[in-house]
């Protein structure tokens, strides 16, 4: 029965029917849900249907899911990302496409295609890179609560879905999304990252599926990124690859980057308060003291405990070894540096002249 549907909405492809041809696809796998062909044939019907070329993305990795080796799953993933502009995922998916099928020159072209759009990427990102800012060696007075103008209250930047708000905010290091939905269960929720592509997914019984796939304004690590989906609300963190200010969310051609924050001089810039007392130099103060206790003259028992101390921070591995062994084993009565004579043998009580040793009775 699958495969008959399957039969029909490949006529309706050929049709040029391609709302039809997902719909029977779409039959097809809620008969047969592990069959890899049905979600990257319905893919590529997808990909005709412009508005659906995220529904296609997330098709062809089902499809690449179960079935590892299926060259055309690739194929549709490519040339869905290629019309999301995410040439760099496009890439790879096609590569690795081409490593399975490397007959089929689709792959080859389409490659090649895309190395053109990312060259181009990089030349624009190069010419509307600007200088770091720079950084000032004296540090500047701190801003008062007067100084600085009351923040903003943090608003949507842009609606996703007519159930649905979003807004975003950014450190050096990652982009903050979050999707406003409250009530959603995590199982509903479906995010993927790519190289520079953000694909998020509700799907909630009853209602219209939510999409959001935007090309982003800057590359981010997939591994690095990370979700989670709260009671009132969807928190996306991206990794950026690079510390740039996003001008925006999404990317837009010839739109120009902001300076980079510098970071590191953030950081290792500490604010220096005004004083009238002079500067100390503690590191001389604590040679000072260091030279103090080496020289100080100790009489009677502390003299002996010095004697002993100075022997063991000097001494090596065994020497220490030796003075620990024969000291806790003779019940203090014994300390001695040689290793080899008390390694192999228990060292035994040896009380001072004159003196007699008591096995203490609890």
């Amino acid at each position: 029965m699958a495969s008959e549907l399957a039969e029909k909405a490949k006529e309706a492809f050929l049709e040029d029917d391609f709302d039809v041809a997902v719909d029977l696809y779409s039959r097809a796998i809620d008969l047969d849900p592990n069959c890899a062909a049905f979600f990257a044939d319905r893919a590529q019907a997808n990909i005709k249907i412009l508005n659906f070329t995220a529904e296609a993305v997330a098709d062809a990795n089902k499809a690449i899911e179960l079935e590892p080796t299926l060259s055309k799953a690739y194929l549709r993933k490519g040339t869905a990302c290629m019309k999301l502009e995410e040439y760099s995922t496009a890439k790879a998916a096609l590569q690795k496409g081409a490593s399975i099928a490397p007959i089929e020159s689709k792959f080859n072209k389409l490659i090649d295609e895309c190395n053109l759009h990312i060259a181009e990427e990089e030349k624009d990102l190069a010419q509307q890179m600007p200088p770091t800012l720079p950084s000032s060696s004296t540090t500047p007075p701190l801003a008062t609560a007067a100084d600085s103008p009351p923040a903003a209250p943090a608003k949507p930047i842009f609606r996703l879905h007519s159930y649905y708000l979003s807004e975003f905010y950014q450190k050096p290091e990652e982009v903050v999304v979050t999707v406003f939905a409250k009530g959603i269960p995590k199982q509903n929720v479906n995010v993927e990252f790519g190289d520079q592509i953000l694909s998020v997914v509700i799907d909630v019984a009853g209602e219209e599926a939510y999409h959001f796939q935007p090309r982003l304004f800057g590359k981010i690590i997939p591994d690095k990124c990370r979700y989670e989906v709260l009671s009132t609300k969807v928190e996306i963190r991206l990794a950026k690859a690079e510390i740039i200010t996003w001008a925006s969310l999404e990317y837009v051609k010839g739109q120009a980057l902001l300076p980079k924050p510098n970071v590191a001089s953030a950081v290792s810039q500490r604010p220096v308060y005004p004083s009238s007392k002079p500067a100390k130099d503690w590191d001389k103060l604590e040679a000072e003291v260091k030279k103090q206790e080496k020289d100080e003259k100790l009489d009677g028992d502390a003299a002996m405990n010095k004697f002993f101390s100075d022997i063991y921070q000097s001494a090596d591995e065994d020497m220490r070894r030796a003075m620990n062994k024969s000291f806790a084993e003779s019940n203090g009565t014994v300390l001695s540096t040689n290793w080899k004579e008390v390694g192999t043998k228990k060292v035994e009580s040896t009380p001072p002249d004159g003196m007699e040793l008591k096995k203490w009775e609890y």
